[in-house]
């Protein structure tokens, strides 16, 4: 039991940092390292994941939102989004076929994949001379952070607000009725298509996530999915490790994070085109 605990706590830890680096959550290292690894129930696994996405977000966003990383605005306009998304998923579960979808969705994580790999050889995160987005103007959405690894403040626009809401309207849609975290769109949405740097997308996406996540666990707590025994402890880990992500994250040099980031979200992508071809 001890031994399981610490095994949990282990876990945690590293799907916290990678979580808080990454703005994905820890629930896709969680998931796969439940069910493949340990055996348990993919039902069981989910309901942890759920626990791990809102203890990621829990644990960063606390430093981000003092370091100044984090765009608040940005987080609370696409969530508008993603909830309506979620809503109409959920309500759409059973009359639309979900290997669209996958395919639809998959698409667009590896072309989000290769607009990363040509950022990365740019190696340019901030476009210059851009022509202000009259939507974020009015919303008040550009921000500025300052970049602990290039020691300077960053000032960024935001563009093409209204193809970021729709991504977040997909996205949410996507996970209504397929179930599947949306932490790889939200950072899609806002580094693709609204051209935000690399790092204040993925504070903002950890932060986003824990609010979604926190309105569907309630469902999972009271339908028996979440087993304290293997929550706790996971969630303890994470705890930790997403306050040394969030650390680790604002020295690591933007270049490195997409290194990172970027093969994770092609096989997300990749895995995503798999289901859609095959069915769902």
């Amino acid at each position: 039991m001890i031994q399981t605990m610490l095994i949990m706590m282990a876990v945690g830890l590293f799907a916290g940092v990678a979580g808080a680096i990454l703005g994905l959550g820890g629930g896709i290292i969680i998931t796969p390292v439940l069910t493949l690894m340990m055996g348990l129930d993919i039902k069981y696994a989910i309901g942890a994941s759920i626990i791990a996405v809102i203890a990621t977000s829990s644990g960063s966003t606390i430093a981000y939102l003092r370091d100044d990383v984090l765009n608040l605005r940005v987080a609370m306009f696409l969530e508008i989004a993603t909830t309506i998304g979620g809503i109409s998923g959920a309500l759409l579960t059973g009359v639309l076929d979900p290997k669209y979808l996958y395919l639809l969705f998959g698409a667009l994580l590896v072309f989000s994949g290769w607009n990363m790999w040509r950022k990365l050889r740019r190696g340019q995160e901030v476009m210059n001379n851009v022509t202000a987005d009259r939507i974020a103007t009015k919303l008040k959405l550009n921000g500025s952070y300052f970049d602990k690894s290039e020691f300077k403040q960053v000032d960024y626009q935001v563009e093409q607000v209204p193809q970021g809401f729709l991504v977040m309207l997909g996205a949410g849609l996507a996970s209504g009725m397929l179930g599947i975290g949306s932490g790889a769109f939200k950072v899609t949405a806002m580094d693709t298509f609204m051209k935000m740097p690399l790092k204040p997308s993925s504070a903002t996406s950890n932060l986003m996530m824990g609010v979604t996540a926190a309105a569907s666990a309630t469902v999972y707590f009271f339908n028996g999915s979440i087993l304290p025994n293997i929550a706790v402890p996971l969630a303890l880990g994470i705890l930790v490790g997403a306050v040394i992500g969030s650390r680790v994250m604002q020295v690591l040099p933007a270049r490195v994070i997409r290194i990172i980031f970027i093969p994770v979200i092609l096989f997300i992508g990749l895995q995503m085109l798999y289901k859609g071809i095959i069915g769902g």
